[in-house]
């Protein structure tokens, strides 16, 4: 399956801040993000934390070597578009519409697991978590609902993390080298963050897993002490 997974597109960009301080719709107010990335057709370079020429706003919640890059499915986006066409521009909302770095094809939640390893270009990524949609996404297209249609459907796309420096770009395919958790893909991951919230023993191996970011980790083992408690 992942012989045919390829970069559709990538998009990087810098934090730019948007909006008034003192205008009266929410969603023209002041704000700061990293969200509105453009694509490239160039090479990119990667370091630990990412693309080169990348950024995020909030450091607290976003980026760091757990999340270095945000991966979407590109086969997500005709959907969406049938979904929301009368609520958004959907000539806009394609590759890149949910703040991704890499626009994938062939891939999505229901096939990508945990720990995924990848050749990429010349670079080594490894598949980190799921992604945790914050109120951006909603305040970018100016639908409040967004953020939490993007949970219910379970199509919210994930991160990777850089286990070897290199260079990729649109195009590259992502060659799958290593599965080492075949069991939890992305799908299972996110049932069990959102919805599953009493299964502990689930909680549990996650918990223990060293292939997940250290925040669903903690949140995991947060669980486990509530229900010990």
């Amino acid at each position: 399956m992942s012989d045919a997974a390829k970069i559709v597109q990538l998009q990087l960009g810098l934090p730019q801040s948007y909006g008034s301080a003192d205008a009266e719709d929410v969603m023209d107010r002041a704000w700061t993000t990293g969200f509105f990335k453009q694509p490239t057709g160039e090479k990119v370079e990667l370091d630990w934390e990412g693309l080169v020429g990348d950024g995020v706003a909030d450091r607290i919640n976003h980026g760091g070597r757990d999340k270095a890059m945000l991966v979407y499915a590109d086969s997500h986006y005709p959907r969406w578009r049938e979904e929301l066409h009368d609520q958004v521009d959907v000539a806009a909302f394609g590759a890149g519409a949910f703040g991704e770095n890499l626009t994938v094809s062939h891939l999505t939640e229901a096939i990508v697991c945990l720990g995924d390893t990848y050749q990429v270009g010349t670079a080594l990524l490894q598949v980190s978590q799921p992604r945790q949609p914050c109120w951006k996404l909603a305040r970018r297209w100016r639908l409040k609902e967004l953020t939490a249609l993007a949970v219910r459907t379970g199509r919210m796309g994930w991160y990777l993390r850089v286990l070897q420096k290199g260079a990729i770009q649109a195009g590259d395919t992502l060659q799958l080298v290593d599965r080492s958790a075949p069991d939890w893909t992305i799908a299972r991951l996110n049932q069990l963050f959102y919805h599953d919230r009493s299964n502990v023993a689930d909680a549990a191996i996650l918990a223990a897993s060293p292939l997940l970011a250290e925040s669903w980790r903690s949140e995991f083992r947060k669980r486990i002490e509530k229900a010990a408690s």
